[in-house]
């Protein structure tokens, strides 16, 4: 991983890029940790509804207790977003293709139990439905990633989109945008006018069937921000997303590619992700230029448009299913500082082991009410870890961050966790193998050193709440599984590198779930994602991603409470 080390640092900014870019900051003051929050008053996991098939199975209005409470919090943090950076709709269903009920869940490479990674179904069935999607296009097709451009097979599958939604479009223009977030000084490597001429040359006389607009930006360079939301949307009706970036080097040409997710949905939810990306692209053309914080060119002279989802798509999407979801974002640093609508009290938390040092940037996560309200994404995945009343599988990259410069963790994550195990929920974390970790902070696919990290912050938070070391050593025996991620029995792929594991991705109870572009360690990124509610989904995942996750990567774990494995 160390041969591309400018591209970890989208996922989290190294501690050599904070020295080249960050002056000293003051550390924040110590504040006492708070209660971690309680599961939401009458909350139980719900059962299937009798009858209800993937993927049209309905959780009712009545029966969703993760989205409610997920909702009340978001109303309380940030009410002046709802409809722009998050919003619940019901209406929707997962894309799957017929015969194929599980199909929504787009996994790469999904070769699990070959180290060899010979064949990648997976990975197909991503680039064939980017493909199909972008070929449904009447109106718009709207993508987001981080840096650089997709390249390799991911622009190949953009490409033949295209054509195939122009050739069947009777005449009309697809207004196309691609939107990519940068680190500060490595945008020099994704360059607007380049991608605008290399695809624009790739398609031929399609190119005359759309508008096409390109830009790279970076919201603030001191506070490392920049669009991280990877979104496939099109006509403001269907969308892919998750954490899957467009890398050909990273995904498909390797021998060990990046294990990683994406959901593909249909129906309202979609328009929220379009006009989610109204909004960066509001912040984008007001601050496009040679010397600014974003790079843009377009086709035949067009203008940099912020509002193209809102003027081509203007009414909400048809109901094509039942399934209530929750689509969530943030705004990072720079594109607005809070919510003005927002009355949340916010108290400041902090921990001994949080700062890693004199210098770093500022700690919005843990300390900074008005960002808190500008990026509820945080603050809703905390919500959906405290609903949990039984399980928790916790499927992510990493829960510790690059420390310094940012702060090591999200304090308030690790409380809710700890309250969790200390009540008895069983709770299963899989982070990719922190062998692959890189020689400067993120340089690879792991910002920790060892699962110790995770497990010690852990006990810590458990000792702060039982006020036992003994009580919190045995609430983690007892409810804690933790283990280094696995695609196959052997340890390492077969060319001898590690597994890495690009997850964002949080499961309760068999009933609810996250999958989208947000980690859970401090990142303050332009993030989006979905909280879906549905039984028969969520058993889905658990069959076809869950499952064989542990099944494999439980021979690594350092807890294993159906083993009395206890670290």
């Amino acid at each position: 991983m160390l041969r591309q080390p400018t591209r970890r640092l989208g996922q989290m900014a190294s501690a050599a890029l904070a020295t080249t870019l960050l002056a000293a900051v003051p550390a924040a003051p110590a504040f006492a940790d708070p209660t971690a929050p309680a599961a939401p008053a009458g909350s139980t996991a719900p059962a299937a509804p009798a009858g209800s098939t993937a993927p049209s199975g309905v959780a009712p209005a009545d029966r969703t207790p993760y989205l409610d409470a997920v909702e009340q919090t978001l109303r309380q943090v940030s009410p002046g977003l709802e409809g722009t950076v998050w919003q619940r709709t019901t209406g929707n269903t997962l894309d799957a293709p017929a015969g194929d009920p599980g199909g929504w869940l787009l996994q790469t490479p999904g070769c699990w139990g070959d180290p060899a990674c010979t064949d990648r179904p997976g990975t197909r069935r991503l680039l064939d439905r980017m493909t199909g999607t972008i070929a449904t296009a009447t109106r718009t097709v709207d993508i987001s990633s981080l840096a650089p451009f997709p390249n390799g097979a991911f622009e190949d599958a953009i490409v033949a989109g295209l054509k195939t939604a122009v050739a069947n479009a009777g005449g009309r223009r697809i207004q196309v945008r691609i939107l990519v977030g940068a680190a500060p000084l490595y945008n020099v490597t994704a360059l607007p006018t380049r991608y605008r001429d290399e695809l624009l040359g790739r398609l031929g006389d399609a190119a005359g069937g759309i508008t096409l607009t390109v830009a790279s930006m970076t919201t603030a360079r001191t506070a490392f921000s920049w669009n991280h939301s990877k979104l496939l949307v099109v006509d403001g009706q269907r969308v892919i997303t998750g954490g899957i970036n467009g890398w050909k080097d990273d995904y498909l040409d390797t021998t060990h590619p990046v294990s990683d997710v994406d959901l593909a949905l249909e129906g309202p939810a979609a328009g929220t992700a379009g006009r989610y990306l109204d909004r960066l692209w509001d912040w984008t053309c007001r601050n496009t230029g040679p010397l600014s914080a974003a790079w843009f060119a377009a086709s035949d002279g067009a203008a940099c448009d912020p509002t193209l989802e809102q003027d081509a798509n203007p009414a909400p999407a048809p109901a094509p299913g039942g399934i209530p979801v929750l689509a969530i974002g943030g705004l990072g640093v720079g594109v607005q500082a809070a919510d003005p609508a927002s009355d949340y009290r916010f108290t400041p938390v902090t921990a001994p082991d949080v700062r890693c040092g004199p210098i770093g940037v500022h700690d919005y996560t843990n300390a900074d009410r008005d960002y808190a309200t500008a990026n509820p994404e945080e603050a809703a995945l905390r919500a959906l870890v405290a609903g949990a009343t039984s399980h928790i599988e916790i499927s992510q990259q990493d829960l510790n961050g690059t420390c310094p410069p940012m702060p090591r963790y999200d304090v308030r994550l690790y409380d809710t966790l700890a309250a969790k195990l200390a009540a008895g929920v069983k709770v299963r974390i899989v982070v990719s193998d922190p062998a692959n970790r890189g020689a400067v902070g993120s340089g690879g696919y792991s910002q920790i050193k060892s699962l110790d990290e995770v497990s010690g912050t852990l006990l810590n938070h458990l000792i702060a709440l039982t006020g036992s070391a003994g009580a919190a050593h045995s609430a983690m025996c007892q409810n804690l599984q933790l283990a280094p991620f696995r695609a196959a029995a052997a340890p390492t792929w077969a060319d001898g590198h590690p597994y890495a594991l690009h997850h964002k991705l949080v499961s309760v109870d068999g009933s609810a779930f996250f999958i989208g572009s947000k980690n859970l360690y401090p990142a303050y990124l332009q993030d989006f994602g979905y909280i879906v509610e549905d039984p028969t989904a969520a058993g889905q995942l658990d069959a076809d991603l869950l499952a064989p996750q542990w099944q494999y990567s439980q021979a690594a774990a350092t807890f294993d409470y159906t083993r009395g494995l206890c670290g």
